[in-house]
């Protein structure tokens, strides 16, 4: 059985010992496993006291406990010692981004003998956390390319596997949930096999539940994942073997190692931030050692700050003496302002900088949501909530705007749909926030008449009619994944929504997979759901950026008691301005209460009226509190109540509250 680790920190050299480390992460699908999966490698490691252990342990959040879905991504370090025994391999040969068949030998003479750390990096499924996948895999060698037995390949396999090889690394593919009685083993192997090019006998299987399969699983990661090494160091190697001869070169390269030797950089692939101890960076160190009192320096913004604690997440953070050249481990930097710190960004000892490591990309904002705090003097509040929620997810953008109507908040980009879901619910919950949240947009490049270009992220802003003169929008490459039986209603809901079919390809299990693209808009016009319901569940969908172009939209107003709510205004295409209209005015007209005065609901679309609905006023019967008497004082009672009608009706505001501006963004 494997060693437990001891509560001490464990110290790790360099040399030889550096062979023993593996970096890996699990990708895969929502919902196939990988946060159970994890659970059983902590357990066989016994990184987690038995106590302790509880499922998805590694996913600390609220919401990802209760939507059984991982949001974060999560690193953690385990000690292992193979059983039996490692054999010599004859070496394996590896494409970059391809499958490792074999056994590739294990450098500097450790061959199965002593421990092994082995830094796993637990990923999100969900297409809308895409970029925690992305980050995560810039800081390991390899990757555990997770399928369903049950279920086979899906959209999101396929999107991941790209990243995975897009980032060179080694794709170990494996099928999980052997043990349900749904399974289809051979037929999901053949996938893979489709899929990848590989071996079938290279295909693991594990069972996350029962946790079978699982130690050969971190045995074949000790073997077919390679130890990390300085890529710096092997460059400078490289060159110095092609030109041996070049004396003055030679002298160069060897000022350029006696400099990395003498400094290090790491990688930030994530951090948080701490009230007490500031920013908290998680990086994977690429050169060198990085201990407690260097004085390192971010070569992004040039900021220096001396290490305050270093040391490794097991899955909590434990303080160590160093972490070292290819390890994974947190620094406690003290910095407590906000920006200072980026993902992507690379640390290294001041005044003896290497270089910055190349191949981060900033996350690109796909929907725009404006958030404003449902009373004013609430604003500063959701500006500090912002603030401490961009530390923990960078993917979040912001930038402060004003409405005449909702008075000053903040402009939001996210990745998607969901990941705008999962940010308000976190303001709400680990801020005590009450929000009123804008109808989702996407960017328009707009022309005006004068010739000017304008990027809109707002309907608000979006030109009158007579001041437009074109616009562009953003188009997504979309991969569906579905059995032949669904194929005819997936059809005709794709027609609804805009979509081009480019090509459709057979799968086994009798399942095809589509290649379409369609606008960006129309993804947010609940078209995950309406898949899933066509499909009864079975179709998944993954999706990726494309190109601008040309749109035929407009802007859809909605007037409340003759007041434009801007919460409420949306770009529509103008084919189905009708359709969007009649349906905004009836949603609201069901949900609004009634007042005191008829109130109108008018929805506007260049300059018309397109749909129109009025609430009735409350009634109040004025004279029920009269017995007896002439006629005249009911019709005085009765008047008197009629100028006041007309009163309010003149003056009088509609207040919408914030279960209204909820009730409106959610879909039918």
């Amino acid at each position: 059985m494997p060693n437990n680790i001891a509560n001490e920190t464990v110290k790790q050299n360099n040399g030889a010992e550096q062979n023993n480390i593996r970096n890996f992460s699990i990708i895969a699908h929502i919902d196939h496993g990988k946060s159970t999966l994890s659970d059983r490698m902590l357990e066989l490691t016994s990184t987690v006291e038995n106590r302790k252990m509880k499922e998805q342990v590694l996913d600390s959040m609220e919401l990802e406990r209760e939507r059984g879905i991982t949001i974060k991504m999560t690193p953690v370090r385990m000690k292992y010692t193979p059983t039996p025994a490692l054999p010599q391999g004859e070496g394996a040969t590896q494409e970059p981004g391809g499958i490792c068949i074999g056994s590739p030998p294990l450098e500097g003479g450790v061959r199965g003998g002593g421990d092994f750390i082995l830094n796993l990096i637990d990923t999100p499924g969900h297409i809308d956390f895409s970029y925690e996948v992305s980050r995560s895999l810039r800081a390991v060698e390899g990757a555990v390319l997770l399928v369903d037995a049950t279920q086979g390949v899906q959209a999101q396999t396929m999107t991941v596997l790209q990243m995975a090889r897009d980032a060179g690394l080694v794709i170990m593919p494996v099928l999980n949930k052997i043990d349900s009685p749904l399974a289809n083993i051979s037929e999901s192997k053949e996938e893979l096999v489709k899929l990848l090019g590989c071996n079938p006998d290279d295909i693991l299987m594990v069972s996350g539940k029962t946790g079978e399969g699982v130690e050969n699983l971190m045995n074949e990661i000790i073997k077919r994942v390679p130890a990390p090494h300085s890529v710096l160091r092997e460059e400078i190697n490289l060159v110095k073997e092609e030109d041996k001869n070049n004396n003055n070169l030679n002298k160069i390269l060897e000022t350029t190692l006696d400099k990395i030797n003498r400094s290090c950089r790491a990688m930030i692939f994530d951090f948080e931030y701490s009230n007490h101890q500031g920013v908290i960076l998680y990086v994977r160190v690429l050169d060198g050692q990085i201990k407690k009192g260097d004085d390192l320096v971010f070569l992004q913004s040039k900021e220096r700050f001396i290490i305050r604690e270093v040391g490794y997440l097991r899955p909590g953070k434990v303080e160590g003496d160093s972490i070292e050249e290819g390890e994974i481990g947190y620094i406690v930097t003290g910095i407590k302002e906000p920006g200072l710190a980026r993902v992507g960004d690379t640390v290294t000892r001041f005044n003896h900088e290497l270089p910055a490591f190349p191949g981060y990309s900033e996350p690109t904002p796909l929907v725009f949501a404006s958030i404003y705090p449902e009373y004013q003097e609430y604003f500063d509040d959701l500006r500090t909530a912002l603030g401490r929620l961009r530390l923990s997810d960078s993917s979040l953008t912001y930038e402060e705007e004003q409405s005449g109507a909702l008075g000053r908040g903040f402009r939001c980009g996210f990745l998607g749909m969901l990941h705008m879901e999962i940010v308000v619910e976190r303001l709400r919950r680990e801020f005590g926030l009450s929000l009123i949240v804008t109808t989702p947009s996407i960017t328009y490049e707009v022309t005006l008449k004068g010739g000017a270009i304008e990027k809109v992220y707002t309907p608000i802003h979006f030109p009158e009619h007579g001041d437009l003169v074109s616009a562009r929008e953003p188009w997504i490459l979309v991969n569906v994944i579905t059995t032949h039986q669904y194929i005819s209603p997936i059809m005709e809901l794709l027609h609804q929504h805009e979509a081009t079919v480019l090509e459709m390809e057979d799968w086994t299990m009798g399942r095809l997979r589509l290649i379409l693209e369609m606008p960006l808009r129309e993804l947010m016009r609940n078209f995950f759901d309406e898949i899933k319901s066509a499909s009864s569940g079975y179709a998944s969908v993954s999706y990726e950026p494309g190109d601008m172009r040309p749109a035929n939209v407009t802007r859809l107003d909605i007037y409340v008691a003759e007041e434009r709510v801007a919460a409420f205004s949306r770009v529509i295409p103008e084919y189905r301005a009708n359709e969007e209209s009649e349906d905004a005015v009836e949603k609201l007209y069901n949900i609004l209460p009634k007042e005191m005065f008829k109130v109108k609901i008018q929805a506007y679309v260049k300059g018309r009226i397109i749909a129109s609905r009025s609430i009735t006023a409350m009634k109040k019967d004025v004279t029920g509190h009269l017995y007896g008497g002439d006629i005249t004082r009911k019709m005085k009672l009765r008047e008197k109540q009629k100028e006041g009608k007309k009163r309010m009706l003149a003056d009088g505001k509609v207040h919408i509250s914030h279960d209204t501006f909820l009730q409106m963004m959610k879909n039918k």
